[in-house]
């Protein structure tokens, strides 16, 4: 990292299998640690690399003593976003039930990611579940809960993308990310009903952890009106949200990650519970 925080990482562990596949992580422990954990989606389009990894990205974090957990998912067009809940579910539950190993508290955890990763995150502060007390397998025994997120240019409600009404499950603005929707975005009537699925704005409810998302009003691809729609919803029900608009940005800028700052911060306040700067 630039300002030189010394970190130990562990990758590729594996935090669940399917289909005969290894689903993997990197581990990135600061020598510093805080004593809590960040949970980074690696996901664009939802689609997940390895090799999109950059421990220089997570430096702000690890500077502050944050472990990070880099979660790589399966990847459309081979795995639909349904299909990339249940990983990152997975993985979350993975990591509080190996909390105490990796000196993380595991009912602090925080979540980040951009765009699809943005996606993601949302969907785990709204939708994070209960784990199955009867399951064989102890590590989905865990919640998937999260108590803090932080995120860039999510989408937030693929059934008004942009506009009331604006159907974006596969069609439209995000035609190009078709595979991700699967088979079921071949009707307008299986459109609705994935939509609502895998929206985060229809599950936000007064128990939303801390939400902030970063978001250009310039953004094409994802309208800054998915983040105002979120952010809109959680405060009508009393939960702690916050937009930070960039003018002029679009989905992305150039000095994006001087604004991972701002999501350190965040996360000081309300998952470490540190005085706000």
């Amino acid at each position: 990292p630039a300002r030189g925080a010394e970190f130990t990482r562990t990758e590729d562990v594996i935090y669940g299998r399917k289909l005969g596949v290894a689903l993997t992580m990197d581990v990135l422990r600061p020598a510093a640690a805080n004593g809590y954990g960040l949970v980074f989606m690696v996901s664009g389009g939802w689609y997940s690399s390895h090799d999109a990894i950059n421990p220089g990205y997570f430096a702000p974090f690890l500077d502050r003593g944050y472990t990070v957990f880099a979660v790589v998912h399966g990847s459309q067009p081979k795995f639909t976003v349904p299909e990339i809940l249940d990983d990152v579910n997975r993985a979350v539950r993975f990591i509080r039930h190996r909390a105490t190993s990796y000196g993380v508290k595991p009912e602090a955890l925080g979540v980040m990611g951009a765009s699809a990763g943005g996606h993601l995150s949302l969907m785990l502060g709204t939708k994070g579940r209960p784990g199955n007390p009867e399951a064989k397998d102890p590590i989905d025994r865990e919640t998937s809960a999260v108590a803090a997120v932080a995120c860039f240019f999510p989408p937030t409600d693929f059934l008004n993308y942009g506009q009331p009404g604006e159907d974006a499950v596969g069609v439209g603005t995000l035609k190009d990310f078709k595979a991700a929707f699967g088979r079921r975005s071949d009707t307008a009537e299986g459109r609705q009903d994935l939509g609502r699925e895998i929206s985060p704005v229809y599950y936000v409810s007064s128990n939303l952890p801390p939400t902030l998302i970063i978001h250009g009003d310039a953004d094409k691809l994802v309208p800054i009106q998915q983040a105002e729609l979120f952010v809109e919803k959680a405060k009508s029900v009393g939960a702690t949200a916050r937009l930070i608009i960039k003018p002029g940005a679009t989905h992305g800028w150039p000095d994006l990650n001087k604004d991972l700052e701002l999501l350190a911060d965040w996360f000081d306040q309300y998952l470490r519970h540190l005085p706000a700067k």
